[in-house]
């Protein structure tokens, strides 16, 4: 099949009325708009709420400043340009400025603001971090959207990771099993990439980002079983979104599609309170009910997901919300307070761990840290540095 037309100019829609299109050249003006006609062709344009359409058409709602830009505080994780070290384990290399989908929700829009470069073109520094720094075992290619690279810079990238001894795990994070899939499907270079570096004991992982059931179409298989016999392992993560799959047959449906597409649900997420993000917000209370409906329409597999709040103090999984409490645990904590259990009244309309009272007790706000790191060229001469300057000739 071949590849989908890209479209950048909201003008090209022809299916939006002419009045609303000009409504809507105010937030591309501000807010980089990309969308290909392959996934336009899952709208239901007769149907004014469809939920693809809210998932990648502009809104209004979008030039609100209320919130903030960065509500997870991502900017005091980098520790060189482009690369975060958050949780000891993990690092995050934000490898392309550029994604696929510009979902209208995400709480990177920062990054997709005309006026905003935060996302690196030079990855060195990360890899570079990455190989001086041995408690990192596994590294999260993220962006933007690393599968919207060229697959000869992707090749780069993992070689160079493959390079790094204590690097066993690549998570690669993308919207394109859904949102492109003949990326995936007709490039034989990428899949024999992943044939080449998924191995049964250094896996790579791609992290998909699937919203709706109505994203998993028959060319979205094909491109989770091309995955799949190339080695790499799929899973899912999606915040919850008003209007957009916060209904709990919707969320059933997905889990089951997921399950039975051989893709681990692995995330349900709060939506994060990005500025321009409240058209899409629920309040904890309400998220935490609909995954739990849902989650009671579907079978064993589909119940491994989480429900997850990822805060500036770390991932808090929510257990419960009942009789005014939230029940809630440190999943992953960057003060390592791993399984931390936290009970906090909970407001009816509380939307995050900050509308908690007393969250304040269980953290602090962090500060920035980016600091210099030695380049390959500059690192003694050992095998590590051996290995690592092979890969990058």
């Amino acid at each position: 099949m071949a590849q989908p037309k890209y479209i950048m100019n909201v003008d090209k829609i022809e299916q939006i009325p002419k009045e609303e299109r000009e409504k809507l050249k105010q937030i591309t003006d501000k807010f980089v708009f990309r969308v290909n006609d392959y996934y336009l062709s899952l709208i239901d344009w007769n149907d004014p709420n469809d939920p693809i359409r809210k998932l990648v058409i502009p809104n209004e709602g979008e030039l609100s400043e209320y919130g903030r830009w960065d509500a997870s505080d991502e900017d005091t994780n980098y520790v060189v340009p482009g690369c975060q070290h958050k949780y000891e384990t993990t690092a995050l290399l934000i490898c392309s400025e550029v994604c696929g989908a510009y979902c209208r929700y995400c709480f990177r829009k920062r990054l997709f603001r005309n006026d905003v470069k935060e996302a690196m073109s030079d990855v060195d520094p990360g890899l570079d971090y990455i190989a001086q720094t041995p408690q990192i075992n596994n590294v999260l290619l993220t962006g933007g959207d690393p599968l919207i690279l060229a697959t000869k810079k992707l090749r780069y990238i993992i070689e160079r990771l493959r390079a790094i001894d204590h690097v066993k795990i690549i998570r690669i994070g993308s919207k394109l099993p859904v949102f492109n899939p003949m990326r995936i499907t007709e490039d034989e270079q990428l899949l024999e990439l992943i044939r080449e570096y998924s191995t049964p004991d250094h896996r790579i992982y791609i992290m998909a980002h699937i919203n709706h059931p109505v994203e998993i179409t028959n060319e979205a298989r094909q491109a989770f079983q091309a995955l799949h016999d190339a080695g790499a392992i799929v899973v899912n993560q999606t915040p919850v979104l008003k209007g957009i799959n916060d209904d709990p047959d919707v969320l059933a449906e997905l889990l089951d599609k997921l399950s039975w597409a051989g893709v681990t649900p692995y995330y349900f997420f709060i939506n994060r309170p990005v500025a321009g993000n409240n058209d899409f917000v629920l309040t904890l209370e309400e998220v935490y009910n609909i995954v739990e409906k849902a989650k009671a329409k579907t079978s064993g597999l589909g119940k491994r997901v989480r429900l997850s709040m990822s805060h500036t103090s770390g991932k808090i999984e929510v257990l419960a919300i009942e009789d005014g409490k939230a029940y809630l645990k440190y999943h992953q904590s960057r003060d390592g307070n791993y399984g931390k259990f936290m009970v906090l009244d909970c407001p009816k309309d509380a939307t995050w761990f900050d509308d908690l009272p007393g969250n304040e007790n269980y953290w602090t706000k962090p500060e920035k840290k980016v600091k210099e790191v030695v380049s390959v060229n500059e690192m003694p001469d050992t095998p590590q540095k051996k290995k690592r300057a092979a890969t990058v000739r």
